[in-house]
């Protein structure tokens, strides 16, 4: 069986032969994770923010996926250095995808777990610091439902598959 390469952008491209920011963050604030391995395609998001001003004064990735995954994650990073969390709060999967000059729709998933993760850090961040501030809905965003639905589907998949048995099939490719 013949595949036909994704029409990837230069931009997505270069960001997932040299990703910025990648690489965990031991002294990171808060960190989060978005997707699961089953599926292929994982995100962990660390932020360092700074308390008083509650700016993200540096942000990190690791990502398991393909090169849509791992270019998502790492303009992800780049975008949301040196703002307020409220502002870093409203980057969507649509900001990601044009930020890197579009994405093939069925890799839109990976501009989605990107939004997901950081929304789930920032969660997570005001979790900690037992405050909920005015602006951060109660109800989860529509990146964070379709990050949940996915990491379920992935589930599902994994347990009627069957973890471990069958032969993995070659990715290369694919992306």
């Amino acid at each position: 069986m013949s595949r036909v390469p994704l029409p990837y952008g230069a931009k997505i491209l270069e960001l997932f032969r040299n990703p910025k920011n990648l690489g965990r963050m031991e002294d990171a604030t808060v960190s989060a994770v978005a997707g699961s391995p089953a599926c292929g395609d994982m995100i962990a998001i660390y932020l360092k923010i700074d308390d008083e001003s509650e700016v993200i004064t540096e942000a990190t990735f690791e990502s398991y996926g393909c090169a849509a995954n791992i270019a998502a994650s790492s303009i992800l990073t780049e975008m949301i250095k040196g703002k307020p969390i409220k502002e870093a709060w409203k980057v969507s999967w649509r900001d990601i995808a044009e930020e890197l000059g579009g994405l093939p729709s069925v890799k839109y998933h990976c501009g989605i777990l990107a939004v997901g993760a950081l929304k789930r850090a920032i969660r997570e961040y005001y979790r900690m610091r037992g405050f909920h501030p005015d602006w951060l809905p109660e109800e989860l965003t529509r990146e964070e439902k379709q990050a949940l639905e996915e990491e379920e589907l992935a589930k599902v998949l994994t347990r009627k598959i069957g973890v471990g048995g069958g032969k993995k099939s070659d990715r290369s490719g694919e992306d």
